[in-house]
């Protein structure tokens, strides 16, 4: 009895503890608000992304965060339409929106003069 007890005490210990990795989720919502769903993952990383565009109050906002399996960070701004992709390895740690990417206004008021110029020299 004493031996089973034995075994079974050094097979507990020498079994590693399950670790769970909980993410928030939610697809293509409007604002972070709506996106506090805390989901388990089989997967290494929480990841948001954070897509903005449009003109003025015409543009628009969506915010996706998922369980994924890879950490592919996405950066771009084009100034009428941004996109950022950030990732994390801790339980909901992907809480907050990844809101550092706003389209860019001077971007977008130099791609409009531009355009316009274009048509003007062209005579259209």
């Amino acid at each position: 009895m004493r031996t089973c007890l034995t075994l079974l005490l050094a097979a507990v210990l020498c079994t590693e503890q399950a670790r769970s990795l909980k993410c928030y989720t939610c697809t293509e919502q409007a604002s972070n608000a709506q996106c506090l769903i805390p989901t388990d993952c089989a997967d290494k990383y929480c990841l948001t992304t954070y897509a903005s565009g449009g003109i003025g109050t015409k543009g628009g906002q969506r915010i996706t965060k998922k369980c994924s399996p890879v950490c592919p960070t996405t950066n771009l701004n084009m100034g009428v339409a941004a996109i950022s992709t950030t990732c994390c390895e801790h339980s909901l740690c992907n809480i907050s929106g990844a809101s550092s990417v706003k389209t860019s206004s001077v971007v977008m008021a130099t791609g409009i003069l531009a355009s316009l110029t274009y048509i003007l020299r062209i005579g259209l």
